[in-house]
């Protein structure tokens, strides 16, 4: 899938983000903030972890990493690692590095991360390596139904 799936994806929800393909990739936040010309905290990480095997989308500041002992009490799950790229894959329909916040192949559980959910001009991939839409905190907390909380890891 890429940005036209994740377009009409986002339409079916009732949200119509400005996709903006650019020639650099956007496939690290440290290249999409090089790419879109802002700083890497207002990259939007969609990462896929698996808690108790269940996939759960995080939304992360570009700057920051998750902690998987935060995320795991947020989620109540005995155990939560990060899924593999094809896990990743077959659970959002989109390629790391591509994976847009919502708009996968079904819902997901999905925690916004609370540094984010504040904040006003974010930028997040749109299903492709080179493909990103700039939203808001409050625009991705509804759009995905997430949950907000503090996952970030403290030395991040």
């Amino acid at each position: 899938m890429g940005p036209q799936d994740f377009l009409r994806r986002a339409a079916s929800g009732g949200f119509r983000p400005e996709v903006q393909e650019l020639a650099a990739s956007t496939r690290t936040a440290e290249d999409a903030a090089r790419a879109v010309g802002c700083l890497q905290r207002q990259i939007v990480k969609s990462l896929v972890f698996l808690a108790d095997d269940e996939a759960v989308v995080v939304l992360q500041r570009g700057d920051r990493k998750v902690d998987p002992e935060r995320l795991r009490a947020v989620l109540d799950a005995g155990r939560v690692r990060r899924a593999d790229p094809d896990r990743v894959y077959d659970e959002t329909g989109y390629a790391i590095g591509g994976v847009p916040p919502f708009g996968h192949l079904r819902p997901l559980r999905t925690v916004l991360d609370a540094c984010l959910a504040e904040d006003g001009r974010l930028y997040a991939a749109a299903g492709g390596p080179k493909a990103l839409f700039a939203t808001s905190g409050e625009e991705l907390r509804r759009a995905s139904g997430a949950t907000v909380a503090c996952c970030c890891a403290d030395d991040a």
